[in-house]
């Protein structure tokens, strides 16, 4: 098969755009589709400060990547979770890829503030990933907002949005769906979440990694068994095999045209937020969720 642009051999097919590529073409196409992503949607200003939510995943390094090639003034945090065996060496090699590409990289262990993910586990009896969730939104929010960035950038590819979507979907969830999107614009102590890899599969991020280079962390977490959207994700990757462009294709027509009616059912009914009794951020009772989470694994 032969480059779509420039008629070299191809390294990478991708029927979803009737389309092969070489490797310095690939290239050009995954940053194109993140610049679209940034402009379309209104994700980074000139001149703005924007912290990466990164895990050592081949979605976060590979964002962190592509957003300063394109110009941006990007930073990453990692959050370092406490998990045996795992949480050290996904550190170690975080620290490591920043550290030789020059990337400023910032680590909060989240047993330093009495949340490390094992004793979370054993106090909170809820699903573990969803609660996990939960702790690094709070604090990848808290460091953006008290350290002054635009933007807080996440890793979140199409199969991830897809899957969530359809979750979603299946349970007519409006305030999910409402708020579903590649940009959640500011509000108070909330900052920017924008989500440039949106229109990227995993298996683009995949290639776009492994043609740049970027040594990744591969294993799963190992708390992360049985997680709902392993199965949705399953789902769309035969539909996509099947019906090549499906993925975009369902994603981009929800934007279109089913967010902003699920948005406007979310203003309306908006329940009012107050500052939380013990960290001050955005709270819908006395306490937010993650220092009710902090108290049970106090006790």
């Amino acid at each position: 098969m032969k480059c779509k642009r420039c008629g070299e051999l191809a390294a990478v097919k991708l029927p979803s755009h009737h389309a092969g590529f070489c490797p310095g073409c690939f290239e050009l196409f995954f940053r194109k589709q993140v610049e679209t992503a940034v402009r379309r949607h209104a994700m980074i200003a000139p001149g703005e400060k924007v912290l990466v939510a990164v895990s050592g995943g081949k979605d976060s390094l590979a964002l962190m990547r592509v957003l300063s090639d394109l110009g941006h003034d990007v930073t990453g945090l990692h959050v370092h979770l406490g998990i045996p065996d795992s949480s050290d060496p996904v550190c170690a090699r975080t620290e490591a890829y920043c550290r030789e590409n020059g990337f400023a990289l910032h680590v909060l262990r989240t047993g330093d503030v009495g949340l490390a993910i094992p004793k979370v586990k054993a106090a909170v009896h809820r699903p573990i990933c969803a609660v996990c969730g939960k702790i690094k939104r709070h604090y990848f929010n808290r460091f953006a907002y008290e350290n002054g960035f635009a933007a807080l950038a996440t890793g979140h590819n199409l199969d991830d949005e897809v899957a969530r979507l359809f979750a979603n979907v299946l349970r007519w969830d409006a305030t999910y769906l409402g708020s579903q999107g590649p940009t959640l614009p500011s509000e108070g102590r909330f900052v920017r979440k924008i989500k440039p890899l949106y229109r990227l599969t995993e298996f683009e991020t995949a290639a776009y990694c492994f043609l740049k280079g970027i040594d990744h962390w591969k294993a799963a977490c190992p708390y992360s068994g049985g997680a709902s959207f392993t199965g949705h994700k399953k789902l769309f990757a035969d539909l996509e095999h099947a019906s090549p462009g499906q993925k975009i294709a369902f994603y981009e027509a929800f934007l279109a045209k089913g967010r902003e009616h699920f948005a406007e059912t979310n203003r309306e009914g908006r329940q009012q937020l107050t500052p939380c009794a013990s960290c001050g951020y955005p709270s819908s009772g006395e306490l937010c969720g993650v220092c009710r989470i902090r108290a049970l694994v106090a006790k």
